[in-house]
């Protein structure tokens, strides 16, 4: 079987998606959204409808035995003082996460980084770590 069907995009997150990676080119503040597998539908959807321009708050909101797919939209000026807004998903893995949620969403992340047209996929194990994200980012850019 593959990914496609094994995960669903309810057409309303399909359009939630798109809208967020339109309307957060141009942000002048981050912005990330939480996803998650429904685990009985096996249905990809937003955690909530909360966007997050707040690392630390973002942080907070991520479950600490969960994984999650974040979508960050974070403007950030390059070393040639150029302003980016790299469009990412944050693959977050907790190592002490349950191994079956481990492996489903391990067999999601291309359908949710093609879906919601993510070029740059960055995987963190500590809510904590997003902390760091900017020089993720700039490093990597």
């Amino acid at each position: 079987m593959s990914d496609a069907r094994l995960y669903t995009f309810s057409q309303e997150t399909k359009d939630a998606l798109r809208k967020f990676r339109l309307g957060t080119s141009r942000a002048k503040d981050p912005q990330a959204k939480i996803y998650m597998i429904d685990t009985k539908t096996q249905e990809i959807r937003a955690q909530d409808n909360d966007t997050y321009s707040d690392m630390l708050e973002l942080a907070d909101e991520l479950p600490d035995s969960s994984p999650r797919f974040v979508l960050l939209s974070y403007p950030l000026t390059l070393p040639s003082g150029r302003m980016s807004v790299p469009y990412v998903m944050i693959y977050y893995l907790p190592v002490n996460a349950n191994p079956n949620l481990k492996m489903s969403y391990a067999g999601a992340v291309e359908l949710m980084r093609s879906t919601a047209e993510v070029n740059r996929v960055l995987e963190i194990t500590d809510a904590e770590d997003l902390q760091e994200i900017e020089k993720k980012l700039q490093g990597e850019d």
